[in-house]
């Protein structure tokens, strides 16, 4: 169930990409966990959107969070961080992704620009080649000093320790 799930989202995804095409509309893409959404958050996708009409975001599940991240991880379930993202101006979709790097996904939209934050370069984005080889653009947003959801979480942890 769960992959029909995403399947589902996918290929709507797909159709609402086409028809934003048809529209003359240039697609970003970015992806991430946004496990706790915070001002450093709202900051980069503010700027992410401004690089084109509108901004998809790979959401990567639960399951690939705690991959990353650890078991404690996420903070946030999948469905409480899509309902947070697909609530705020900037962002016009947010997809789910399970998978190890969000390629595949990006691969199936193929977006005109490729968005990460300022801890990559271009040349470590995954997906910035296949991007560039269509003749899209990758982008490096810089973060806002003071703000990551780990660092987040620490501040909490440190109000409730013994």
């Amino acid at each position: 169930m769960l992959y029909d799930h995403y399947h589902f989202a996918w290929k709507h995804a797909l159709a609402q990409t086409l028809a934003w095409r048809e529209e003359k509309r240039s697609i970003v893409f970015t992806n991430g966990c946004f496990d706790l959404l915070h001002p450093g958050h709202m900051d980069y996708l503010k700027s992410a959107h401004a690089l084109g009409d509108v901004l998809i975001i790979g959401l990567n599940t639960d399951e690939s969070i705690r991959a990353l991240k650890g078991e404690k991880r996420p903070v946030n379930a999948l469905e409480d961080r899509d309902a947070m993202l697909s609530a705020l101006r900037w962002v016009d979709a947010v997809i789910p992704f399970s998978q190890e790097t969000p390629l595949e996904l990006i691969r199936y939209l193929r977006p005109d620009v490729l968005a990460k934050g300022g801890d990559y370069t271009i040349e470590s984005m995954v997906g910035s080649s296949d991007v560039l080889g269509w003749g899209g653009d990758a982008c490096t947003i810089p973060f806002k000093e003071g703000y990551s959801s780990s660092q987040l979480i620490q501040r909490i942890c440190g109000l409730y320790a013994a």
